[in-house]
């Protein structure tokens, strides 16, 4: 009796002993020099290897874990047999540090094969993981081969796999964000034309991909805009960079100058670029039209695209031309005093400058004068 409870008590004594080891704070301190010394074996590595500052590094090192050099220097290997410069790859990874950790084989090769397949050149490739290295993150299944081929849905048919890897190139972030995607369906829905969300991503890629547009694209055509037009494409670039805050700036600086809220949307919806002209660009044409030049505000309504011209070079030397002509009584009444500013240099001065051959020498050198205008 007495000895199965010995064997029983030394038995419940080995148990606490064991249970209390298990939790002893000894062994944490143990786990916590083992992550220590990853985490500077890590913060060593990229600052050596990478050409990572020490704070970059120590930052990066948080989400990244590595104890020996064999999977990184994969990484780096795998960069530099694909043409990567070393301030390529120290770009790339200072800003996806996680790449170190991928296996280049399953994850990173497939990638790059894929874009090959397709047309893509070394340099190509360079462009785009440089250009946004996140990607690289994505899935290629599940995210990269299923907006490829969204874009080539909506991309004219006549496009090849290469120029439809060109405008991936060129917008890489199509292939990391998923808002990009679902904005240029939304676009497509709305009516807006291919080809103009062509040229819209040539410009604009990430302006796109940044957040969600359905309330601006309802708010243009609550303004009354036409999606299939190009202007339509310029008007959302101009409420997606402004904001509220902006677009309020502009619309009163327009406002000082006489003209009415709906004025000011009667311009935008004509030349929405007109909203993208900074304030003070807006006030220095407005003060020579209005106070120089003795015209009226609110005749650059109708051909608002004048306020994007160069004041010194294109609206100054015609200004004055007109200005002649028309203390001369030599232009009809009921002439444009907008429409010269539009026109080509050659017809510009085969209109108002050749065509009144007895002023034609004073009227050559009040335009050459005023090119120079300041």
């Amino acid at each position: 009796m007495f000895k199965i409870y010995r064997r029983t008590s030394l038995g419940c004594a080995k148990f606490f002993e064991l249970t209390t080891l298990k939790w002893n704070p000894l062994f944490q301190f143990c786990r916590a020099t083992s992550t220590s010394n990853s985490s500077s074996f890590v913060v060593s590595y990229l600052v050596n290897n990478c050409a990572f500052s020490q704070k970059t590094a120590l930052k990066a090192s948080r989400n990244l874990h590595f104890s020996k050099p064999q999977n990184p220097d994969s990484v780096l290997s795998f960069f530099r047999n694909h043409a990567f410069s070393n301030s390529h790859i120290s770009h790339i990874l200072q800003r996806v540090p996680q790449l170190l950790s991928y296996n280049t084989q399953k994850v990173l090769l497939p990638k790059f094969e894929f874009f090959r397949s397709k047309g893509a050149s070394s340099l190509d490739i360079i462009h785009a993981v440089t250009a946004c290295p996140y990607f690289l993150r994505r899935s290629l299944e599940n995210h990269i081969i299923p907006t490829y081929d969204f874009i080539r849905g909506f991309l004219p048919p006549l496009f090849t796999d290469k120029q439809i890897i060109d405008f991936l190139i060129r917008n890489p972030w199509l292939l990391y964000e998923s808002r990009g995607v679902v904005n240029l369906k939304l676009l497509l829905d709305s009516g807006v034309p291919g080809s103009n969300i062509v040229k819209l991503h040539r410009r604009w890629c990430r302006l796109l991909c940044s957040g969600d547009i359905s309330k601006t694209v309802q708010e243009l055509k609550q303004m009354g805009f036409d999606a299939s037009l190009s202007t339509f494409c310029i008007a959302l670039v101009a409420k997606r960079n402004l904001g509220e805050s902006k677009w309020a700036e502009k619309i009163d600086t327009y406002k000082r100058w006489g003209w009415s809220q709906e004025q000011v949307l009667l311009a935008f919806r004509r030349q929405p670029y007109c909203m993208l002209s900074s304030c003070d660009k807006i006030n220095a044409v407005m003060s020579y039209w209005v106070e120089q030049a003795g015209f009226n505000s609110v005749d650059l309504v109708k051909t608002p695209g004048i306020i994007l011209l160069s004041l010194r070079k294109r609206i100054a030397p015609r200004a004055c031309v007109l200005q002649f002509l028309v203390s001369k009584g030599l232009l009809r009444k009921d002439a444009s005093l907008t429409t010269p500013f539009v026109l080509t240099e050659k017809l510009f001065l085969e209109n108002y400058v050749k065509r009144f051959r007895e002023d034609s020498s004073h009227l050559l050198k009040l335009h050459t004068e005023h090119e120079s205008w300041k």
